[in-house]
């Protein structure tokens, strides 16, 4: 009697319906925006035409649509870095080969307000997820093109708006509730521009697997200037995921991702 195989996960369901997001190939374009939140998935929607939802599993929810002519595809990752990296697996396996996370990040700089765009120039790879994948001193970083794209396009559909837009570093996240105040001041000492849950698994796995990717965060909250999700304004966080949402797309076009 032979002795069972091991299911090795790199070649299981290759060119098959993947298991988490529910897409097959050919049922998404070459680039796909990533919010967190499966609600904000219409929301990149109202800004292309021809939309289609494609698929919903679990916190994965795609759409797909056309901006100024070119397919996109949106994908809502889930929070945190382990359901992130299952959607960059699974949407890469189907056909996606660059990524633009859009989501919600807190500031942890003065002078950053409520719906202020942030652009990643890296993360500190506060995770366990991307301890999986790589040595602890791999970079978590983004696709360079990408990330300049994405500041130099902000700033031109900002202008004149009042909106600002900062970019550096990010770090990435696991516990929410666990950001004390300690650790929040470390952060800022250090210089990180910003605090979010999915960027680093993104860049890790992007590059892992010869793909490109980029964030564009709305500030949500400025967490050294005693501000959290809990008392600011809603309305601004939601013209800044709009504003994101527009960046990412222009980006696309542009680089014909």
């Amino acid at each position: 009697m032979s002795e069972p195989a091991i299911v090795d996960k790199s070649t299981a369901g290759i060119d098959a319906r993947q298991y988490h997001v529910g897409l097959a190939p050919g049922e998404v374009g070459t680039v796909a925006l990533l919010p967190g939140d499966p609600f904000r998935v219409p929301m990149i929607a109202e800004h292309l035409t021809d939309v289609a939802e494609v698929a919903h599993r679990r916190e994965h929810r795609t759409m797909t649509g056309y901006y100024k002519g070119r397919l996109i595809t949106a994908t809502s990752t889930g929070m945190g870095c382990p359901s992130t990296a299952i959607a960059v697996e699974e949407l890469a396996r189907v056909g996606v080969t660059s990524f633009i996370r859009v989501g919600s990040s807190a500031a942890l700089q003065p002078g950053i307000e409520p719906g202020d765009l942030l652009v990643s120039e890296g993360s500190l790879r506060n995770d366990g997820t991307t301890a999986a994948y790589v040595h602890p001193g791999f970079p978590a970083v983004p696709d360079l093109t990408i990330a300049s794209s994405l500041r130099e396009v902000a700033e031109e559909l900002v202008e004149g708006t009042g909106r600002g837009v900062f970019s550096g570093i990010n770090a990435t996240d696991d516990a929410f509730y666990a950001e004390g105040p300690e650790w929040i001041a470390e952060l800022s000492r250090m210089g990180i521009l910003n605090v979010e849950m999915e960027s680093s698994a993104m860049y890790v796995v992007a590059r892992l697997r010869g793909l490109r990717a980029g964030m564009i965060c709305a500030c949500s909250s400025n967490l050294v200037a005693g501000a959290s999700l809990y008392s600011e304004k809603n309305s601004a966080l939601k013209d800044g995921w709009h504003a994101s949402i527009e960046v990412a797309l222009e980006t696309a076009v542009r680089l014909e991702l």
